[in-house]
């Protein structure tokens, strides 16, 4: 019997690559600029970054298979990728928060609070936002990097984990046209 790669080992090592990038990543960002963790364009090079490595390892993992793989083993592959490295992700974000600097959390929501505010100037939208919406916004903020805020959080994307899983496995699976009759 052949030994094959199965989409949950595939996944499961891609995940932990992936995973184990996210961490690095995030420490380095940190070291160098905590507040940039916050910004949209260190998160959007994040998700193309990430995107485009789960999509080279999918396809690795279907020319490994021998060229060709169904889309329910793509998304399987995807969504246990994306679902590992979002833990591992998460594990090391939960290190970051509240071993490493328990003092970082109020500095990046402060920092969102600052972020949130600039964009609503640029739309003119500043100026309604009373100061107990103010109050609210941060401790909404703040209590994002809670333990139970990351629960929350990692809940939430498994969802859209599921929904970008759809996305990727549509990607990379390939049918053998030369089955069809």
């Amino acid at each position: 019997m052949e030994n094959q790669n199965t989409p949950i080992k595939a996944g499961l090592n891609a995940g932990l690559i992936l995973g184990i990038l996210s961490v690095v990543i995030t420490f380095i960002v940190y070291f160098v600029s905590p507040s940039t963790l916050v910004s949209g364009i260190f998160g959007i090079a994040m998700l193309v970054v990430f995107f485009g490595l789960l999509i080279y390892f999918g396809i690795q993992y279907r020319t490994s298979l021998g060229g060709f793989m169904e889309f329910g083993k793509a998304f399987q592959y995807s969504f246990i990728a994306l679902l590992v490295a979002g833990i591992i992700s998460q594990i090391g974000n939960a290190l970051l928060y509240n071993l490493i600097d328990p003092a970082l959390p109020g500095v990046l929501a402060e920092q969102t609070i600052e972020n949130t505010m600039e964009m609503m100037e640029k739309f003119g939208a500043a100026d309604s936002i009373s100061s107990e919406q103010l109050d609210k916004m941060r401790q909404d903020a703040e209590a994002n990097y809670t333990f139970s805020g990351q629960l929350k959080a990692l809940g939430i994307a498994s969802i859209i984990y599921a929904i970008i899983a759809l996305i990727i496995g549509a990607i990379i699976k390939k049918r053998d046209k030369s089955l069809d009759f």
